[in-house]
């Protein structure tokens, strides 16, 4: 019985990793759907309001597909590393995922993703994902990964859509340190 599902397991990690880069339809310019969501910092819980985080400066919203997956956890780890580059530009990050949500704490707060420097909202339904055309193709009700960088106005002005997580900080960081502030 054990067969078919580590069968049907790897099936879908190559699916998701041999699968072409999916486009998001939010383009640059677009006004960037506003949301709140139950979020986790440090394991601590509290409600991110994008509008909220948007009258302190730029907003990086970044989807991934599901907390504790080897994929995002390294992407999660690649933003703590660069989050003090980020404050530096006066940005926020938030990753937004709606897979494993009910880990979403405990993954804010461990050292080897998160590590409590940034904070992840659990989009249970993915709806967020929906309203910002960032599902998953290959396993329906989880996030892609596409990352959003949007201005304080609320305009989208940086969209980057990979599943190979290690683009994402380079181009988010460069998009937000383009702005002007």
């Amino acid at each position: 019985m054990r067969l078919p599902n580590l069968a049907a397991s790897f099936g879908l990690a190559a699916a998701i990793a041999l699968a072409p880069t999916a486009h998001a339809s939010l383009e640059a310019g677009a006004q960037a759907p506003d949301f709140s969501a139950p979020a986790y910092l440090a394991g601590k819980p509290f409600t991110f309001s994008l509008a909220d985080a948007l009258k302190k400066g730029p907003v990086v919203v970044y989807f991934f597909p599901a907390v504790h997956t080897p994929g995002c956890n390294l992407e999660a780890h690649l933003f703590s590393e660069s989050i003090g580059k980020f404050k530096k530009a006066h940005a926020t990050v938030i990753g937004v995922s709606a897979g494993n949500v009910d880990q979403m704490a405990a993954f804010s707060s461990e050292t080897e993703h998160c590590g409590g420097k940034f904070a992840v909202a659990a989009d249970e339904g993915a709806k967020i994902a929906a309203q910002y055309d960032a599902l998953l193709p290959q396993k329906p009700g989880w996030s892609n990964r596409t990352s959003y960088v949007i201005d304080k106005s609320g305009k989208i002005v940086h969209v980057y859509s990979e599943l190979n997580p290690s683009g994402h900080v380079k181009e988010t960081l460069a998009a937000v340190q383009s702005l002007k502030h």
